[in-house]
């Protein structure tokens, strides 16, 4: 439980006349485990003084603590402030919360957790404050606050038609104390005017669209200066010596400055190597081509991804390490009328956000201020005034719209180079932007993995026994020393927790060393284990003679509610596993909505196949359904993409579809064209010449997103931004067997059906 133990009254006062809501300061009571937001680092919030202000002209500002990369989280929390409000939803407007954990609790913006842990508090906080607005109207009408009730940015008392805007009320209610949250009067769910609906667009839409909105790259200042590094070209590699004549030469460059490699693990540090610092980032990028550095290339620079995969599936198949083990799997294998085996392989990836990684450091009279594209303001400052030895209270982050995030932005390494760029400048702005080449040769990689499945099957086509062994270097690796093993999250991500009732079943995770940086990707460890799963259980249908759509439903069982510790998954997500049971009954569902959406069962022509899968991640069910068609020449298009997702209750409709679509069309380019290969420990990879992404002519013609319906907001929240991805591949690598009679066991596909 979280309580709130001490009120304080406003911080900052009444300002320009309006109604400033401060702070109240949580904390969290002992107890043996927390679970969702009571588990992050800082907690929540929910005292209407820090994120609400109304003004005298009824404009109602609703400052927003999570990070917007086109998730739509600064229009949904918004219109979650809003609803419980009665605001009127074209007075709403919305600004940006600085990195600061201590007063608005967490901020770090990934795992699908914005409205999954914030959703009640910011109903909170509008019930919050409707009350003080209702309690204002009351005290200056002299009635019971009974007799009032705020509607449409209104309180109105309706024994005597007296009516008061909220910018009347807004000076009086900054007055009064927070309510207390057991008194909160929270709407009837049947009466929301905003959330659930889908007629709710963007706030930022037509910053957006007209190029007026502000990205990490956009950020500009006064005086600025601009930055680029060369980086060490292997992980782990250094600078041995560098000669900076040529570089100097250049017209615009002003300094070059030499970055020192950090300890490994290396964290969220800068890998090192030597600035380039310009009046415009055209010199700096002609400075960097002319330096002159000799590297040590340290311990990885033997790392060919042909070699590691040969060693990932010699330790595939060998015992290993068990993570979850029930029955007797050797016996049950050893009288199984059939036994059916394969191997997958899932490459390297990378997050390639549109925008990559930018950020504006200045450093004056004492103080650190940043603006930056990033996922975790709150890390971002803690690592600046470490790395630049300011204290903490000093430093200012200033978030920034990020362009796409994935993950990558996560890391504030690149935010950390500017600032000892302007540290070096003793001081001035500095601006440093990566570009792509060094976004794809430099970044925080998704785990290469090999995935090796064994099953028995018995004489009606049934599993009796089944093998997973799982072997990709872990996240870990950038955190502590040498880890060999998956971490409880990545095992718990569609690995340990495959809810299929298999009497006899064994997981196991072989040793695996990192030799890059591995970091959060969107959905994570759920794409390996997704694609190897849902894959060979489509093997397994077509080797007992079964329809895979069938097949799959019988796996999955009867609908029944899974506690996932009994699995073995001790992180279920960060999440109550009695409060998030999986709950194999939903993930039905949204296989047999994919499935009818897509018209599975009907007669496809040659060439055409349709595939299907599910997944459960992030305490969310979806499922995809797909058909393909390879034509003569082996080139592969999609026709149709239905794409279900059961995420419990719903706020922003429209951006859960618009999450959906956007991974459906990440899928397709994961499936298809994207990878990351080292050789000599380097990134072969430059651009989008060679990581390709899904382009518009290999794009779904059409997909079709069904979201199932749950009107009962007294259930939690699933998350949403990442959990559409992980059934997309193995949905397609199903599809082309059925097209093709080619079986799909690496990604990406590429050319793997002309030869």
């Amino acid at each position: 439980m979280i309580a709130n133990l001490s009120r304080r009254g406003l911080l900052g006062g009444i300002a320009a006349g309006g109604l400033v809501l401060g702070l109240g300061l949580p904390r969290a009571q002992a107890q043996p485990k927390a679970f969702g937001a009571d588990g992050m680092p800082n907690g929540w919030r929910d005292d209407p003084k820090l994120f609400v202000a109304i003004g005298e002209d009824g404009i109602v500002t609703v400052t927003c603590h999570r990070q917007e990369m086109g998730q739509g989280v600064r229009t949904s929390i918004p219109m979650v402030v809003a609803e419980e409000l009665e605001a009127d939803w074209a007075k709403i407007r919305v600004t940006q919360a600085p990195g600061d954990e201590g007063r608005f609790g967490n901020q770090d913006t990934d795992g699908s957790r914005s409205l999954r842990h914030f959703f009640t508090p910011m109903r909170h906080v509008g019930a919050a404050a409707r009350t003080m607005l209702e309690q204002a109207a009351a005290k200056q009408w002299g009635v019971p606050v009974g007799e009032v009730q705020a509607s449409n940015h209104a309180v109105q008392h309706k024994p005597s038609g007296r009516s008061l805007g909220f910018g009347e009320l807004a000076k009086a209610a900054a007055e009064l104390p927070v309510p207390d949250r057991a008194t909160l009067r929270l709407k009837d769910p049947a009466n929301f005017r905003l959330i659930g609906r889908d007629t709710v667009g963007l706030l930022d839409n037509r910053d957006i669209t007209t190029g007026r909105a502000i990205y990490g790259i956009d950020a500009r200042v006064e005086g600025m200066l601009h930055a680029v590094v060369a980086r060490p070209p292997v992980f782990g590699g250094k600078v041995t010596s560098f000669d900076a004549a040529e570089a100097m030469k250049v017209p615009g460059v002003v300094k070059v400055v030499a970055i020192d490699p950090p300890a490994i693990p290396s964290e969220f540090q800068p890998l090192g190597g030597i600035a380039v610092i310009a009046r415009n980032s055209w010199a700096a990028m002609q400075g960097r081509d002319r330096l002159k550095i000799t590297w040590d290339d340290g311990p990885h620079a033997a790392y060919s991804s042909d070699t590691y995969r040969a060693g990932l599936e010699a330790a595939a198949r060998r015992p290993a390490k068990v993570v979850r083990n029930a029955g007797d799997v050797d016996q049950a294998m050893g009288g199984a009328a059939k036994r059916v085996e394969a191997e997958y392989y899932i490459p390297h990836l990378a997050q390639t956000p549109l925008e990559p990684p930018a950020a504006l450091v200045r450093i004056a009279n004492g103080q650190c201020e940043a603006w930056a594209c990033t996922q975790a303001p709150q890390a971002t400052r803690t690592r600046l005034a470490e790395r630049l030895k300011i204290p903490e209270e000093k430093v200012t982050v200033h978030v920034t719209l990020l362009g796409g995030g994935f993950g990558r932005k996560s890391k504030p390494d690149f935010v950390l180079e500017a600032g000892l760029c302007s540290q070096a400048m003793d001081g001035a702005p500095v601006k440093l932007t990566w570009t792509r080449e060094d976004d794809l040769h430099h970044g925080y990689y998704h785990t290469v993995s090999v995935e090796r499945i064994e099953a028995g099957l018995d004489a009606g086509g049934k599993p009796v026994a089944w093998l997973h062994r799982s072997a990709a270097p872990t996240i870990g690796s950038i955190f502590a020393p040498d880890p060999k093993h998956e971490l409880p999250l990545e095992l718990g991500m569609g690995l340990v927790n495959t809810p299929f009732p298999i009497p006899n079943i064994r997981i196991e995770n072989p040793e695996a060393v990192a030799h890059a940086r591995i970091g959060w990707f969107r959905s994570v460890s759920n794409i390996p284990h997704a694609f190897a799963i849902q894959s060979f259980v489509a093997e397994l249908a077509h080797a007992a003679g079964r329809d895979p759509k069938d097949y799959l439903l019988e796996l999955i069982g009867p609908p029944r509610v899974v506690d996932p510790t009994s699995l073995g998954d001790a992180w279920n997500h960060g999440e109550d596993p009695q409060r998030y049971p999986i709950d194999t009954g939903r993930l039905r569902r949204v296989v047999e909505t994919a499935a009818q959406g897509i018209g599975w069962g009907r007669a496809m022509p040659a060439g055409s196949g349709l595939g299907i899968a599910g997944h459960y991640s992030f305490v969310s069910y979806v499922a995809v359904a797909v058909e393909v068609k390879v034509d003569d020449r082996g080139a592969l298009s999609f026709p149709r993409v239905d794409i279900a997702i059961d995420c419990g209750p719903q706020v922003n409709p429209e951006r859960i579809r618009s999450q959906m679509e956007g991974a459906v069309v990440m899928g397709v380019g994961l499936a298809t064209s994207a990878e990351v290969t080292f050789k000599d420990g380097r990134v072969q990879q430059n651009n989008f010449d060679a990581y390709e992404l899904t382009r518009i002519d290999t794009a779904p013609r059409e997909i079709r997103v069904h979201l199932l319906p749950s009107a009962d907001y007294g259930q939690p929240l699933g998350g949403v931004g990442e959990p559409g991805l992980p059934p997309v591949a193995p949905a397609i690598a199903n599809a082309v067997f059925a097209a093709s009679g080619k079986r799909i066991r690496q990604l990406p596909i590429r050319d793997q059906l002309t030869t």
